[in-house]
């Protein structure tokens, strides 16, 4: 638990009241067995009405007591349990906000929703029930064998064969059990992940008629993690039936000699009756105890997975030297140095090879090359998205480590190949490139991306909503508006990861014409499949498993590079 101290630091007022509460509770009701044998021994032994009003009156106030802390403890455990996993879900997203694509990969998005939700509940649930019931349980027990040993200690030894009996019975169900619950969050995380894709792809699906697929795909999913629950609850289960069993020999045994004990006049009945209720009491303490203990071991699973992401280092951060210079590019060169990559440390090949060229400020370089040459894990490199394995890049002649993470994604805008948007309206969407972007500064950047045409025509403009990930927009409107909002950061340089695929031809040839009409235009990298789309760039990179196979202009590649005659000649045919 000392991981997650720091998500509990502003509710350390009600982790010390609950307890305390819990206490009082435990206190008022401990004693009231005790007060009842009085009743039945001396009360109604000598009929004395005086008497058992007064030892009434007693425990009504002792039970009102009880049921006040009782409250308070219910309030206190609730506000400081829901705190927490608020606390803690903030910090685990916070955490992700710091990761690369190189950390995001290793856990993948579904895995980490079912961390933020289902395992972040799992640990608020531990957290109530410690301040509740892993306080109530051991002291009502330690109180209940006090006083039943005080009544009666002969009949106590039938506890002291009880408690070690039900004691190895939970360890061992328990014992049996716990590996169940890590795999159910594992088999979760499967459903999770099916869930998001076909939610997300749903349109694909349906324009496929895949629903009946899709839905084999999660009834796997899903059997399989019932499966896996049904393994787990089976044996857990068990826990409830064992200890009824004891409680129900146990109460047996203690009627059969307590009766005994009357019989001969070595004990009363009200003596019996509290005997009783504190074992029973006992026997209840330990199943809270069982439950607790059940719920740790559910709890240590999701645990273990929260703290996997706490614990991540970001393999990509800012260094001493970055944060002291608080450098910011200027001009918005580009210099790859023999950059050497591949996605894993331990993996044999490198997916980009002995790549070197130079970008000048204002130049517009096309890279094209066939699938799976690496065009878009080249221009990650740049704004750091992945850490180069060796090599170096620089931008404005310093290495981009040189450079804090903001200060040189501030200045690189990014359009990946698939496009994003966010739930809200068309211009907040903009302000994510500049948040103090004026209304001017918004419509500026939209027709020189071409949309402003396209927005003015909806019925609220600027103010239209979108749906989630721009779902209400076509392919090429959403397009135009990543652009744009990628233009309002005012970058020096720009790239646009194959960003104008869903554009007809006279409108990406537009949305270049005003990229290079700016009177400060930045530094573009331009992936594209057409050689139509880049035939006008300065220079053309093409890249062809992971290497540079050639770069030029259209001209020149076109007359002396076999393989980009190839590209355009299929294009030409088509």
């Amino acid at each position: 638990m000392k991981s997650y101290f720091p998500f509990l630091s502003n509710y350390r007022k009600a982790i010390y009241l609950a307890p305390l509460l819990v206490i009082v509770d435990v206190i008022c009701e401990i004693v009231q067995p005790e007060l009842m044998s009085k009743i039945v021994d001396v009360g109604v032994k000598q009929k004395s009405l005086p008497y058992i009003l007064h030892i009434g009156m007693i425990m009504l106030i002792l039970s009102l007591i009880a049921i006040a802390a009782n409250v308070g403890n219910v309030y206190f455990s609730s506000r400081t349990s829901v705190g927490f996993a608020a606390e803690l879900r903030k910090g685990i997203f916070t955490k992700i906000q710091t990761f690369s694509f190189s950390n995001l990969d290793k856990f993948g998005s579904a895995s980490l929703v079912t961390r933020l939700t289902n395992d972040v509940n799992i640990l608020q649930d531990l957290v109530m029930m410690m301040l509740r019931l892993l306080i109530r349980a051991p002291l009502m027990l330690l109180f209940a064998v006090f006083f039943a040993i005080r009544i009666n200690a002969g009949l106590a030894i039938i506890i002291a064969i009880a408690i070690p009996l039900l004691s190895l019975s939970i360890y061992f169900l328990l014992h049996r059990g716990l590996p169940y619950f890590e795999k159910m969050q594992a088999k979760l995380d499967i459903v999770t992940r099916v869930i998001q894709e076909n939610l997300i792809n749903v349109r694909v699906v349906k324009s496929f008629v895949r629903e009946n697929y899709e839905n084999k795909q999660f009834d796997l999913a899903s059997g399989d993690l019932r499966a896996m629950a049904v393994k787990a609850s089976g044996i857990v289960v068990l826990i409830m039936p064992v200890m009824q069993l004891v409680m129900n020999i146990s109460i047996v045994a203690i009627i059969w000699f307590g009766g005994v004990e009357i019989i001969s006049g070595h004990f009363q009945v009200g003596q019996l009756m509290s005997f009783i209720t504190y074992i029973t009491q006992i026997l209840m303490s330990l199943m809270m105890l069982a439950m607790s203990i059940m719920t740790f071991s559910r709890a240590g699973a999701s645990s273990k997975r929260i703290l996997e992401v706490l614990n991540q280092q970001p393999d990509i951060l800012d260094s001493d030297e970055a944060i002291l210079k608080n450098r910011q590019p200027q001009k918005g060169k580009i210099e790859f140095r023999k950059v050497y990559f591949k996605y894993q440390e331990q993996s044999p090949e490198f997916v980009l090879k002995d790549i070197s060229f130079t970008a000048s400020p204002g130049e517009t370089i096309a890279i094209i090359g066939s699938t799976g040459s690496s065009k878009s894990t080249l221009v990650q490199l740049i704004p750091r998205l992945y850490e180069v394995t060796g090599g170096q890049i620089l931008i404005d002649g310093a290495d981009i480590r040189e450079y804090t993470l903001e200060n040189l994604r501030n200045r690189v805008a990014l359009v990946l190949q698939k496009n994003e948007l966010f739930s809200g309206t068309i211009a907040q969407n903009l302000r994510w490139g500049n948040p103090q972007a004026t209304q001017e500064q918004i419509m500026t950047a939209a027709k020189i991306a071409q949309a402003h045409e396209f927005i003015m025509s909806l019925p609220e403009k600027y103010e239209s909503v979108l749906g989630q990930n721009g779902v209400n927009v076509s392919g090429g409107q959403k397009q135009r508006l990543c652009i744009a909002r990628s233009l309002l950061k005012n970058p020096l340089i720009l790239i646009l990861d194959d960003s104008t695929s869903a554009l007809d031809i006279q409108t990406e040839a537009n949305v270049r014409a005003a990229l290079k009409s700016n009177s400060n235009p930045p530094t573009m990298l331009i992936i594209a499949q057409r050689i139509s789309s880049i035939r006008s760039a300065d220079r053309i990179l093409l890249l062809e498993n992971g290497e540079i196979n050639g770069i030029g202009t259209h001209e020149e590649l076109i007359h002396g590079n076999k393989i980009y005659q190839e590209i355009y000649h299929s294009q030409q045919l088509v």
